[in-house]
């Protein structure tokens, strides 16, 4: 791995295409600029008219704005996707065996190889999980990884998102898009499909149902309403899967049952998709302030009678500190190494990676807080001033637990459509992998693109924009 000259995903040091990447070489040495630039305006227009938004809060105007999408995709060959599909299986295998572990017998924690104050000290731990048994040992039914690429086969995962990964919803509809303004590229490359996505997504959470269900499983999209910033997905996904997008209000519990109020009378549901956080998800549990969430849902879900995906607890996974033992997980459950590997992470709650490296070396790394998300309070060191730099390492003293800290990743980068023309952006990627009675992946994901040149921050919340992924089939 190196933090030297970033990847190029589409061209050889020798300046040869590589050979997944000549169907789209070829193509665009044929297609004109200006063509570029009208297609990225029909892009705009058709995403404005699907109401594809997301919501950035405290920079003032108008929240709601359109995800930058490039028009160029990012393409992985046969092979390099079978590979990176065996190890998604691997990790999240291992992943809903811990979180199965942690709330059960405890015996990573008893074995010594990951740290009890880790897990059970943790702000995301929930000990009203503890003992309760969910169908089939499911914790994290959908589970979106964070990869990145710094080599011909070097890929990396960034972090485990367990809790409630978004973005789908993207990869979904930039595929869409790519069809309705390029239908020859897809009649000219042997791409795979993901339009199946929502198809998997409902199967698996049908085979997640309590086993006392009969029949045909009852399954709801839960949102938080139309202010949330992923409200548009949680629409999309429920309209996909044709089952009710509801809010808390719309379901009430009676007799440890979850019923949902619709014109014909009480509708009992046996599966809630919820993408609401387990703090607002039951009043009577957690914060009694809430108006999100479903009074009593928890002692319905504790005594089988519904099925929450993600289970609540599953954001024990997603700590960043957490994510340093993945590895050590998969040996320890699965008797095997891990097919990818971690990004070599410091954790700075262990002095001698803090005092003797982390904090002498602010000015290589990328610090970031265990339980962050979305680009935000972490600190990229080469691009930072040495006045936020020694700010930020008092942050570090003062509770070194809450960060770890990385080397600065030279991310690999493909051919993108900005203002000047076609330049090489940095990228990440985000496949989602469901797990039911068996683990389930559509070929492609969500890749994030940095569209400020020489940044490597992709999150839309940050300035970053998403493409189309196509994975080529044999």
């Amino acid at each position: 791995m190196t933090s030297g000259r970033a990847f190029d995903e589409m061209t050889l040091d020798g300046g040869a295409c590589r050979d997944a990447y000549a169907g789209l070489s070829q193509w665009l040495q044929w297609t004109p600029v200006d063509h570029l630039r009208l297609k990225r305006q029909e892009a705009d227009i058709l995403f404005r008219r699907l109401g594809i938004t997301f919501a950035v809060y405290g920079e003032g105007g108008d929240p709601e704005r359109l995800i930058p999408f490039d028009l160029i995709p990012r393409v992985l060959s046969a092979q390099e996707w079978s590979t990176m599909e065996r190890g998604l299986h691997q990790r999240v295998k291992a992943l809903n065996m811990f979180i199965n572990d942690v709330y059960h017998g405890q015996d990573i924690l008893r074995a010594g190889v990951i740290p009890e104050r880790l897990v059970l000290n943790n702000s995301s731990y929930m000990p009203e999980m503890q003992g309760v048994d969910v169908p089939l040992g499911i914790y994290s039914h959908i589970a979106g990884i964070d990869m990145v690429r710094v080599g011909e086969d070097e890929f990396y995962v960034l972090e485990d998102n367990c809790r409630t990964p978004s973005g789908v919803s993207y990869m979904l509809e930039n595929r869409e898009v790519m069809m309705r303004l390029f239908p020859s590229l897809f009649s000219q490359n042997r791409i795979a499909p993901v339009d199946r996505y929502a198809d998997a997504l409902l199967e698996t959470l049908k085979e997640c149902a309590p086993p006392k269900v009969s029949g045909d499983p009852t399954v709801v999209v839960l949102t938080p309403g139309i202010y949330n910033s992923a409200y548009f997905e949680h629409s999309f996904l429920a309209d996909q899967m044709g089952v009710e997008l509801v809010e808390g209000p719309d379901l009430f519990v009676d007799g440890d049952k979850v019923f949902m109020r619709t014109t014909q009378g009480p509708q009992k549901v046996d599966v809630i998709y919820r993408r609401i956080d387990d703090e607002f998800l039951d009043p009577l549990t957690f914060n009694p302030d809430s108006i999100l969430g479903v009074p009593g849902v928890m002692n319905a879900y504790r005594s089988g009678q519904v099925t929450l995906a993600n289970a609540v607890g599953a954001g024990i996974a997603d700590d960043k500190a957490i994510y340093t033992y993945v590895p050590d997980m998969i040996k320890f459950y699965l008797g095997e190494e891990a097919i990818l590997n971690n990004v070599p992470t410091y954790r700075c709650g262990d002095d001698k990676d803090c005092q003797t490296y982390v904090l002498e070396n602010l000015d290589k790394l990328v610090v970031k807080e265990v339980h962050g998300s979305g680009g935000y309070g972490m600190l990229v060191g080469p691009q930072a001033t040495a006045a936020e730099r020694e700010a930020y390492g008092e942050r570090i003293k003062a509770a070194p637990e809450e960060f770890i800290a990385q080397p600065t990743l030279a991310l690999s980068t493909c051919p993108t459509f900005v203002d000047s023309g076609i330049a090489p952006r940095h990228v990440d990627f985000r496949p989602f992998v469901l797990s039911g009675k068996e683990i389930r992946l559509v070929k492609g994901g969500l890749t994030r693109v940095a569209l400020r040149e020489g940044s490597l921050v992709v999150n839309s919340s940050q300035g970053g924009g998403t493409k189309d992924t196509w994975v080529l089939e044999d």
